[in-house]
């Protein structure tokens, strides 16, 4: 039997150790591929732990892609051995195949309505329930303690305040995201590695100068249309790379001239597909093959899993300074901060230093004195554990209103844990531009999935992509009988 000792868990819980052991069980090839681990209740009996321990642990593993489950069968370990390091580290295409994993998707040809779901409505008409809108809400953002410390920093650091900013950013807000990657996302890095910057899109266009205007840059399809067009409008060359169940399609990414792929492998968004140990080993395997070939790993959406550990991002596993990290603050705080961050291997630190450190920091440093002792006092970890909560009760409230309505005999939930959005299929004869007009016409403003596709010879179509972190409570059910009103009349 299979068997652990806790008794140097430390301040891990005891799940987290489980993982952990397992995990480099089967890194070091202890444990071979398709080894059946033992069921959930004999291996809690035998360790002397509860069901709920060897759940989440085993939850954790099939997350990550370590564990593979069967059916009335049980939990195998996952074949790796081909791809995976060294040493151990501290669907089927939705174009068209079905596989056992893969989602109930329904795929044809259709005419594609948008390759951007806009974040500003361009018309003067007002919905009364915006299921699109992943804003955070006012009331959400702690105003008392951002407004304290914004008073000290004035009182303490004026000096500094006056002081012009590195072109990477002020030392102690790199260090104090150096120190937060690392407890929340296990990333060893050097502060010296950050560069701050006042919003992505920004950042973008210094990788692009950085990187080269004469590389190809592959993007999700389908993905975040905004990625494509800031990239087409600094004249770089995009290509599309469709995906499996498993994130990045490799042999199409391989048929492709790309030098620089940016993906969301933690958290992708729309479709909260989760890129396994596997895949990712593969992906870095990719970039390995030419010199000049990068990895934009966009940490999107990162904070709001709602069950297990944070998924460990790509950058923690890269031993070969292949991937580029990115992340904001505008999710998890607000909107209107536009802070975010990269992490650049070493080597491309210093081309940046040589060849762009001539340029200004473009986030003031108020606010990044601000942020900073906001994440050194640890309110930022506190204000993400209490959105978590939050999100996640918002998630459940309104799942639960939808299946106990009729609306639960037209539609099916999918990617429940997605972040803050979810999928949901929908039975209907109608197009999704007919969907989104018809909801128009009852104040309800919904986004389709097939909107996200760049080829339409991909799209997924009657799925909506439901955004639910900014509707109001007591406006969950003017929402669902709405929403029950266009499905029912196109049905």
């Amino acid at each position: 039997m299979l068997t652990y000792s806790f008794e140097h868990a430390g301040s891990d819980s005891l799940y987290e150790y489980l993982y952990k052991c397992i995990k480099n069980d089967i890194l070091s090839g202890t444990l071979p591929p398709d080894y059946k681990l033992p069921s959930k209740r004999t291996f809690a009996k035998n360790l002397g732990v509860s069901t709920i321990t060897i759940e989440n642990a085993y939850g954790q593993l099939v997350a990550e892609g370590y564990l593979y489950s069967l059916p009335k069968k049980g939990f195998y370990v996952s074949d790796i051995s081909t791809i995976q390091p060294s040493a151990p580290l501290s669907s089927s295409i939705f174009s068209g195949k079905n596989s056992a994993n893969s989602s109930s998707f329904d795929i044809i040809h259709p005419t594609v309505i948008s390759p951007l779901i806009s974040e500003h409505e361009t018309s003067e008409f007002q919905y009364t329930a915006d299921l699109t809108s992943n804003r955070t809400k006012a009331a959400n953002f702690p105003f008392f303690t951002w407004s304290k410390i914004m008073k000290e920093i004035v009182t303490e650091q004026s000096q500094e305040l006056m002081t012009p900013s590195p072109a990477a950013g002020i030392l102690p807000l790199r260090k104090a995201i150096a120190s937060h990657l690392y407890d929340f996302r296990g990333m060893q890095i050097s502060p010296d590695q950050i560069i701050i910057g006042a919003g992505t899109e920004y950042l973008y266009s210094l990788l692009i100068q950085l990187l080269g205007h004469d590389k190809t840059f592959a993007v999700e399809d389908p993905g975040y249309g905004k990625i494509r067009m800031i990239y087409e409008s600094n004249q770089v060359q995009v290509e599309s790379v469709p995906l499996d169940d498993d994130g990045i399609h490799m042999k199409s990414l391989e048929r492709t001239q790309a030098d620089i792929l940016h993906i969301s492998p933690s958290h992708h968004y729309p479709t909260g597909i989760i890129t396994p140990i596997s895949r990712r080993y593969e992906l870095l395997g990719w970039a390995l093959k030419h010199e000049n070939r990068y990895i934009i790993e966009d940490d999107y959406d990162c904070e709001f899993r709602f069950s297990g550990r944070p998924i460990p991002s790509l950058q923690s596993i890269d031993v070969s300074d292949k991937v580029i990290y990115m992340n904001t603050f505008t999710k998890s705080l607000s909107p209107t901060i536009r802070i975010s961050y990269m992490v650049l291997p070493q080597s491309l630190m210093k081309e940046f230093n040589s060849r762009l450190g001539f340029y200004s920091c473009t986030v003031s440093n108020f606010e990044q004195y601000t942020l900073a002792r906001f994440i050194e006092e640890g309110h930022f970890e506190k204000h993400i554990n209490r959105m978590r909560i939050f999100y996640r009760k918002q998630r459940d409230m309104l799942i639960h209103a939808i299946q106990k309505s009729p609306l639960s005999d037209y539609v099916q939930i999918q990617e429940k844990d997605a972040g803050l959005h979810f999928l949901m299929k929908v039975q209907t004869s109608a197009t999704d531009h007919e969907l989104i007009d018809r909801a128009r016409k009852q104040g309800l403003k919904i986004a389709c999935l097939s909107q996200y596709y760049h080829n339409p010879a991909f799209a997924v179509m009657h799925t909506l992509v439901i955004n639910y972190s900014s509707i109001d409570e007591e406006g969950m059910d003017e929402a669902i009988h709405s929403l029950l009103a266009v499905v029912k009349s196109s049905s």
